[in-house]
């Protein structure tokens, strides 16, 4: 099963007053397991950056003059998130409502609703009561949010897969059984293998946890399985 975990960065709230996209970011995960292929592209709004969405994003009209608009980068995306593959989005009215007005003004097909899955939605339902903003339960679940000091669409995606892993269980919560299934299903070009990640995840286990590791295994003597 293939999904796109995808954010947008915008001029403003609503496209029809007239704001745009501005970045969009996507992750690809296939059996909720991330692939290392994602998407990433900065786009050419064709309007001034208003200074509070500045503040946000950190992306100025100087640096978005230069890159594609829409029309020019909307085929690509189409094709990177594909015909029928999910879209996990924090969130998802926004992005889809900007996503789909966009693909609307060049005359390329919409993206349907029902192909959206919301993590916002699943936390709130997941947490009743308690904050469910990507930052909130990144605290919730340990993830490591230091680098977001501004809102980027890659790393919020990134970001978010994690997020969207925890919120269904864990990683590979069907231990991939079903690989095989999909493999006999599939041409040798379709068949999917997995790619080593861009950067190496940094250890989650401290020193303390080390070393009391480190302790209880010394006092189980020369046999343990851990000194093989």
């Amino acid at each position: 099963m293939r999904e796109i975990v995808l954010d947008t960065e915008t001029t403003g709230f609503e496209p029809n007053e007239g704001h745009r996209i501005v970045e969009i970011g996507a992750v690809e995960l296939f059996n909720h397991m991330p692939t290392g292929n994602h998407y990433h592209q900065y786009i050419n709004p064709e309007r001034d950056m208003p200074t509070e969405a500045f503040q946000v994003h950190g992306l100025g009209n100087e640096f978005l003059a230069d890159k594609p608009k829409f029309i020019e980068i909307a085929q690509d995306f189409l094709d990177f998130i594909g015909p029928d593959s999910k879209l996990v989005i924090h969130n998802a009215k926004f992005d889809m409502r900007f996503l789909n007005a966009e693909l609307g003004w060049v005359k390329k097909p919409l993206i349907a609703d029902d192909r959206a899955v919301d993590t916002l939605t699943m936390a709130r339902r997941m947490f009743p009561g308690s904050p469910a903003t990507l930052d909130a339960l990144c605290r919730r679940f340990s993830i490591d949010n230091s680098s977001r000091t501004l809102h980027g669409a890659l790393l919020d995606s990134e970001i978010l897969a994690e997020v969207y892993l925890e919120l269904i269980g864990g990683r590979q919560p069907g231990f991939g059984l079903n690989l095989d299934q999909h493999a006999q299903n599939a041409g040798p070009s379709e068949i999917w293998r997995p790619a080593p990640r861009p950067q190496s995840l940094p250890s989650r286990v401290t020193e303390i946890e080390a070393a009391a590791h480190a302790a209880y295994v010394e006092k189980l003597g020369e046999n343990a399985i851990w000194k093989r």
